[in-house]
């Protein structure tokens, strides 16, 4: 199949946000002209859109991997990064969205809808916008987040009111092409129709849309033949027909039994048990094929089934069925629930809401997960000093360090902030103050200056163990 690709695998990395610029504005005669650095850019988002003239995903399955563009970074004179352009993601009407593990992320139906498949990235602040009346003159800015990248898998499903299913060669493509103005390849082998073909009928003031399914074998639903991969394109239809040959040359079936295995077929993929059937006899204009649709009609109508007779060729039945259908799908239609407008909720966050926790795990190492401190981290230049001091000045705020306090940790514990494949490590010191007013150089903390706890733990240990031994030493006469 080169032109038509109705499941792929997408790679999708949005922009990452600028970094902010730390500058001091220079000027002659004016030698404290102040922080002047200005914020990072934006990074783009990477969003899905359907497009109506859009009908496969075949340039996604020749080019899995989409990007959009960084954000710029910031630059003195308080001038900000541009933003990152964001990357739209044509798709065609009736593409699910899922990830990796198969968890369906947005079913894309309606010319317009969209999905941010990535988040771009935010933009790090500049000292400029760091700037307070107790960091006057910030030596230090803040970095930019990295765009969100994540693998996505893109199915699509054939959005259309009538589905036409049956054996290969059944005359399901000659069958859409008279009942509509499409022309699918049309040949007298099994599987000439590759791809799912569709058709715009109209009857009366009915309107509406028919796909020709790819011919069916038992086992369609276990991955024989091209049934597995086209099965999922009759999910949407509100009307299944069954196409059956009145006239096959093989000696080994009879439409009864065709009818009795798509059937089969249908009910081990499941979720189709609810659809009207309507049975077609294909085929009449030969003269084995009438004598064979007189003998079976009895039986299907027995069944339950509405049974029409027609044939492509000569152009008769065709009225009669394509009103027919017109009817079921007026009343499926009726039947449907009115949509509602989606009512957005807003549930705002308790004031008292800090927005992360912590946690002991098994290695002794405290655990902060949170939105906020985790992005702090990532926007945090950890070879700076004074954006180290910054950070655990906005940590002390948040309440982190009350909550270390409550959960049992001691100076010195290890305490990581983030994910584990990407978290920030350190010893911990609760007595560190907090305050500006400490700082000395732009781009240095004195608190940072001090020994650690745990360090001085270690120092006062290899201290008592090395008294231990003098003594032993000096009482041992050997």
């Amino acid at each position: 199949m080169t032109t038509f690709v109705d499941r792929v695998e997408l790679h999708v990395a949005a922009g990452n946000g600028g970094h902010g610029c730390a500058s001091v504005h220079r000027e002659k005669f004016k030698p404290l002209g102040g922080p002047d650095g200005g914020n990072g850019g934006r990074g783009g988002d990477v969003t899905l859109v359907v497009d109506q003239d859009i009908t496969t995903l075949l340039d996604y399955h020749h080019s899995p991997h989409r990007k959009a563009t960084n954000g710029q970074p910031g630059a003195g004179d308080h001038r900000s990064g541009k933003d990152g352009q964001d990357l739209v993601l044509p798709v065609p009407d009736g593409t699910v969205v899922l990830d990796r593990s198969g968890n369906v992320l947005a079913d894309m139906v309606g010319q317009g809808t969209t999905f941010v498949a990535g988040q771009g990235g935010r933009g790090g602040l500049g000292n400029a916008a760091l700037a307070s009346a107790r960091r006057k003159a910030p030596g230090f800015a803040l970095l930019g987040e990295p765009g969100e990248a994540r693998d996505i898998v893109l199915e699509l499903k054939t959005v259309a009111d009538v589905a036409l299913v049956g054996y290969p060669s059944a005359g399901k493509s000659s069958l859409i092409s008279v009942l509509s103005a499409a022309k699918p390849k049309i040949a007298d082998y099994p599987f000439t129709t590759l791809v799912p073909n569709l058709g715009v009928v109209t009857a009366g003031s009915t309107v509406y849309t028919i796909a020709d399914v790819p011919g069916l074998i038992p086992g369609a639903s276990q991955g024989r033949g091209l049934g597995l991969e086209f099965l999922r394109h009759v999910e949407r239809c509100s009307v299944l027909v069954h196409v059956l040959d009145t006239a096959t040359l093989e000696s080994d079936r009879d439409p009864v039994s065709d009818l009795d295995m798509i059937e089969e077929e249908l009910k081990q993929y499941g979720g189709l048990e609810d659809r009207p059937r309507i049975v077609v006899l294909n085929k009449i204009d030969i003269p084995d094929g009438q004598d064979l649709a007189d003998m079976i009609r009895p039986d299907l109508e027995a069944r339950g089934y509405r049974v029409f007779e027609a044939s492509a060729v000569a152009r008769t039945g065709l009225k009669e069925l394509s009103f027919a259908l017109a009817g079921v799908i007026a009343e499926a239609r009726a039947a449907k629930p009115v949509e509602v407008a989606t009512r957005i909720v807003i549930r705002p966050k308790a004031v008292d809401d800090a927005g992360f926790t912590v946690t002991l795990e098994e290695d002794g190492i405290y655990r902060v997960r949170g939105e906020k401190p985790e992005r702090w981290v990532r926007q945090t230049d950890f070879n700076n000093d004074e954006a180290v001091g910054y950070l655990a000045d906005r940590l002390n705020r948040l309440g982190v360090e009350d909550e270390l306090l409550k959960a049992g940790a001691r100076a010195g514990d290890g305490v990581a902030i983030g994910a584990e494949d990407n978290a920030v490590v350190f010893d911990w010191e609760p007595t560190m103050a907090a305050g500006a007013e400490m700082l000395g150089r732009r781009g240095e903390d004195h608190r940072l200056e001090a020994p650690r706890p745990a360090a001085q733990r270690r120092r006062d240990r290899e201290s008592e163990r090395d008294e231990v031994q003098r003594e032993f030493d000096d009482f041992n006469p050997f």
